[in-house]
């Protein structure tokens, strides 16, 4: 495994790409409401992206044919937008944007209501944002990789969620993906030891029902089998001797 230890430099670089990319998420929060397309938020964060001097690092990777990964309700990731989707009231919308800024990758995912929704989803969502809290805990330099995948996924069984297992987080830097992976549930032993200027996204994907997950017919989009809601909450995060830095935090949060 190959794990990239970033200098000073291009950890200040990969810190302007997820700032970049903050404002692209914080700006089309407010953009989310019941009426408008997935394919009207592709293009709106997309535009954002460029209009910031970043270039979209989801569109055409691997052939994934948007800026925006956009998943409504039992989606759990890779939704694909389209100009037939509509958002509704009460429908929760998982949004995942990245972007290139001076050859540096940022990568972040949030999940917002549509309009009023039932206490359930509102739950889902606070539990998931706050399993990647739990998991930072142990994002530092001398803990060791699979603390933060533990951390995660016992915090969600705790709450009564089910954690994806199929999907995980990654390394990032020069490329969007990158060692090592991190499994958002219990490990067999403890990983790798963190060391200062590691980077890495750390992205749980919770679901209000089981874990399994299937792939629909495009290829891209990942759903729950058993039809429940599921949320994601993702940040590029700097291993550091102290507390990590999270590089694509909005201000609100």
């Amino acid at each position: 495994m190959a794990v990239t230890i970033k200098t000073q430099h291009e950890i200040e670089l990969m810190r302007q790409s997820g700032k970049l990319l903050e404002e692209v998420h914080d700006t089309l929060r407010d953009f989310i409401k019941p009426g408008i397309t997935t394919k009207d938020i592709d293009r709106y964060g997309e535009e954002l992206i460029r209009e910031r001097g970043g270039i979209p690092n989801f569109l055409h990777y691997e052939g994934y044919p948007a800026s925006i990964c956009v998943s409504v309700n039992e989606e759990v990731v890779h939704g694909i937008p389209t100009e037939e989707r509509k958002l509704k009231e009460g429908d929760i919308v998982s949004l995942d944007a990245g972007l290139i800024w001076k050859g540096y990758h940022s990568d972040a995912a949030r999940t917002w209501a549509v309009g009023s929704i039932s206490k359930e989803a509102a739950e889902l969502i606070k539990v998931t944002e706050e399993c990647f809290f739990e998991g930072i805990r142990f994002a530092k330099a001398g803990c060791h990789l699979y603390e933060i995948s533990k951390a995660i996924g016992t915090y969600a069984n705790q709450r009564g969620f089910g954690v994806v297992e199929d999907l995980v987080g990654h390394g990032i830097g020069t490329s969007l993906h990158e060692d090592p992976q991190v499994p958002n549930f219990r490990q067999k032993g403890r990983g790798m030891l963190l060391v200062p200027g590691m980077t890495i996204a750390i992205e749980p994907m919770i679901t209000a029902g089981g874990k399994e997950v299937q792939w629909e017919d495009d290829d891209w989009t990942v759903t729950t089998v058993d039809g429940s809601l599921a949320a994601h909450y993702e940040n590029t995060v700097l291993i550091t001797d102290g507390e990590p830095e999270l590089f694509t935090l909005t201000h609100r949060e």
